[in-house]
């Protein structure tokens, strides 16, 4: 036998006989015949998956790239339109398309909460575990800059993954909250249309991936996770409107942390329905597994927050006439004029202390706390002058901007770009949007025949 089998082989021997035994037991009774097939899984070789960023580029023009050598009869992830396998040794994170926010890596699996759920332009949504974000960028590709979507987390240690992917995505009808489900209910009762709970779970999907799951995984872990699910999905029941879904979803194969928490809130209130419930089973789809169940809340008849909902009615009709000079200056030199009229059209201005930012004009959250982020960073009024954040570089392509450089994903020059280093140019035109295949990467300043490198130090990458 080659040695390398050999080695695989001990590997794939170990990830087996580490499985906690009563994990084993439990799926054992869950599935029967189909045990067996369920753990030579473990032995299957990774997966690996993109997601599309249609914000960005439309289907047709990124199967053209050919990036990464994608089989489009055979690679295509059928749960999600959006979504390609690819293959572990393809890199996807060193591509500057990814950096572009062209596309998001997340295991497939994962991509059947967003992918297979029916998501409406103009809908509010709240995705109440967001971090690190795979179902947040789904849900903002789906919404296509309409509607608003709530991304929180609990988790202060898990905000940053979340605030750069929203960032990279282009993400403008957005708010990033750090609240527990309590404190949303205080200000977000009967408002979405749509809730995401990707609830924090045991974890089994995680065991071929990752040995500290295993390591982590107990009797006593999975008690704590179903009543923190359970008390999710009562929060979400008040914060959802009448005919509003929820959307429950979990990397982990039990029952109690799955159909149990579904029947026992079905049990809990009797004016909702089940729309559907299903699993992803690793054995028979390619992906680490996944549960998900979709529950419509019927009409409940009575005025418990009518209050709430006439304040909140009145707010988004209050008028914003803030103008910003400086941004004005800008947008008149560098913004294409159909854009500048679009954005001034459908979005308010707000400054706070010198930082400028776009928020969608029928939206007002102003008085929320622990809100991290709302809207979209445009960027720093200085000085009799305006100077253009990173995050709004990522909103922007070739077509919306009158300066810009554009190169191909594999010109050297992104590279040295990407590196903080300075491009040389012929010409001299201050502001400009540095491309990649047409998409906004990141700023930089022309002068005398050079680029000053404008990309964010914390983003730059040695080469």
């Amino acid at each position: 036998m080659n040695i390398n089998k050999e080695v695989k082989f001990k590997e794939e021997i170990d990830i087996i006989d580490k499985l906690p035994s009563k994990f084993k037991e439990d799926m054992r009774d869950l599935l029967g015949s189909e045990y067996d097939d369920f753990i030579d899984s473990y032995n299957d070789e990774k997966t690996s998956s993109i997601r599309l960023n249609t914000l960005k580029m439309n289907q047709d023009d990124f199967e053209k790239l050919n990036l990464f050598e994608i089989n489009l009869a055979e690679d295509k992830i059928k749960w999600a339109n959006e979504g390609y396998y690819i293959s572990l040794d393809k890199r996807p994170s060193m591509n500057p398309l990814f950096d572009a926010g062209l596309y998001y890596i997340q295991e497939p699996s994962a991509m059947s909460v967003v992918g297979q759920s029916e998501i409406d332009m103009g809908d509010y949504i709240l995705d109440m575990c967001a971090s690190p974000g795979g179902k947040s960028t789904y849900i903002l590709s789906k919404l296509n800059n309409s509607g608003f979507l709530v991304s929180n987390e609990f988790n202060k240690s898990r905000l940053k993954a979340l605030g750069e992917n929203l960032e990279k995505f282009g993400a403008i009808n957005s708010l990033i909250t750090n609240m527990s489900s309590k404190e949303l209910l205080k200000f977000f009762k009967g408002y979405f249309d749509k809730i995401f709970i990707d609830a924090p779970c045991s974890g089994q999907g995680m065991f071929r991936k990752d040995e500290y799951a295993i390591e982590d995984w107990s009797e006593d872990k999975v008690d704590q996770c179903c009543s923190i699910q359970e008390e999710l999905m009562t929060d979400a029941y008040y914060m959802l409107k009448d005919q509003g879904t929820i959307i429950y979803s979990t990397c982990t194969f039990t029952k109690s942390e799955n159909e149990e928490i579904v029947n026992n809130f079905l049990c809990k209130f009797k004016n909702t329905e089940l729309i559907s419930m299903d699993r992803i089973w690793p054995h028979k789809e390619k992906g680490e597994g996944h549960f998900c169940a979709k529950i419509k809340k019927l009409n409940t008849n009575d005025n418990m927050d009518e209050e709430f909902m006439n304040k909140n009615n009145k707010k988004k009709n209050k008028p914003c006439d803030y103008k910003c000079k400086e941004f004005e200056e800008f947008s008149s030199k560098f913004l294409k004029d159909d854009y500048s009229k679009f954005i001034k059209k459908k979005y308010k201005f707000i400054d706070r202390s010198g930082l400028l930012y776009i928020f969608p004009k029928e939206i007002e959250v102003e008085d929320m706390p622990k809100t991290l982020r709302k809207g979209l960073l445009l960027g720093k009024i200085l000085k009799n002058r305006f100077e253009p954040a990173h995050s709004f570089a990522m909103i922007l392509n070739k077509n919306k901007v009158k300066n810009y450089i554009d190169f191909k994903y594999d010109d050297e020059n992104i590279s040295r770009y990407l590196s903080g280093q300075s491009i040389a140019t012929n010409a001299s035109r201050s502001w400009t949007l540095v491309c990649v295949n047409g998409i906004g990467l990141g700023w930089a300043k022309e002068s005398n025949g050079q680029l000053k490198n404008k990309y964010p130090k914390g983003l730059r990458k040695n080469i």
